[in-house]
């Protein structure tokens, strides 16, 4: 078997079958082409297609080498001394971990790239004047969370403070919901049909007493529309105001005594004196005159 490279293999290392030992390594040759010629000692029990290949392949993590026959399935001729098999390499540790390491390196290095980039960008933005101004932010940027702190000390003094009087009145609160609630439930039970309808029959009523207004029934209809009625109610109103007139100016007419035996004089409309002829007496007294 030829091969390129042939680290970490070495005479009397074993070849395998499908993990069987089946022979070893006699020799390995260097040749003018600088490739590497390998022996191998294969016992006569074992046969196998001469299609097949000789894979090289880690057997540890250190780096050391075996030679593993991957036989061909196939009809041809079986392999014979000195015939070539084909020379293959299975992929081990090391070579995995460099595959994933190789991409893995490449993007390290470009984020490094990109890393002295930035800070290039950021040492170029960030001059005196700005490095000033931010340091002015951040000050005042304290100074704000300083006062936020004061304020929230304040705040929480004044609720320790008035804590009896917020617990009263969310206790206060808490009792006008439940009483608000009870109303609610006591409206909700309510028979409102039945007040709408005594409602609205007290409403007829009042119409029909109404109607018998207007249409002069009923005493008080008589009284409002009945102008004989109405006429005979004021002669009897000015009658009665004409005898308390009368009584006021000449009660002797109606009460026939005196304490002191004096005749009370009598007066007229004008509620001036008159004698007994009912003539008034101040005109008497002037025609004397």
């Amino acid at each position: 078997v030829v091969y390129e490279n042939v680290e970490g293999l070495t005479p009397s290392t074993p070849v395998t079958i499908s993990g069987l030992q089946v022979g070893n390594v006699k020799e390995i040759t260097l040749q003018e082409d600088a490739k590497l010629l390998v022996t191998l000692i294969i016992n006569n029990e074992y046969t196998f297609s001469k299609n097949s290949k000789a894979e090289l392949y880690d057997t540890s993590l250190i780096g050391g080498k075996a030679v593993s026959i991957v036989p061909a399935l196939d009809n041809a001729e079986i392999a014979k001394d000195n015939d070539y098999l084909l020379a293959a390499r299975k992929s081990g540790l090391t070579d995995i971990v460099g595959e994933k390491l190789a991409p893995l390196q490449e993007k390290i290095e470009s984020l490094t790239h990109n890393a002295d980039s930035l800070m290039l960008n950021i040492n170029s933005i960030f001059d005196e004047e700005t490095k000033a101004s931010l340091k002015n932010a951040i000050t005042s940027l304290d100074q704000t969370i300083s006062s936020f702190q004061k304020t929230s000390n304040s705040l929480n003094g004044v609720i320790e403070d008035n804590k009896e009087n917020l617990n009263t009145t969310l206790s206060n609160f808490s009792n006008a919901s439940t009483n608000i609630s009870k109303i609610s439930d006591s409206l909700a039970a309510t028979n409102f049909s039945a007040v709408v309808s005594n409602l609205e029959q007290s409403l007829e009523s009042f119409n029909g007493v109404l109607a018998d207004v207007n249409n002069g029934e009923g005493s008080l209809g008589k009284l409002l529309t009945d102008d004989k009625l109405y006429t005979n109610l004021e002669g009897a109103s000015l009658q009665l105001e004409q005898l308390l007139q009368d009584m006021k100016l000449n009660p002797k007419r109606y009460v026939h005594f005196s304490l002191f035996g004096k005749k009370p004089n009598d007066f007229d409309a004008e509620e001036n004196q008159v004698d007994d002829n009912g003539l008034n007496v101040d005109l008497q007294d002037t025609t004397t005159n």
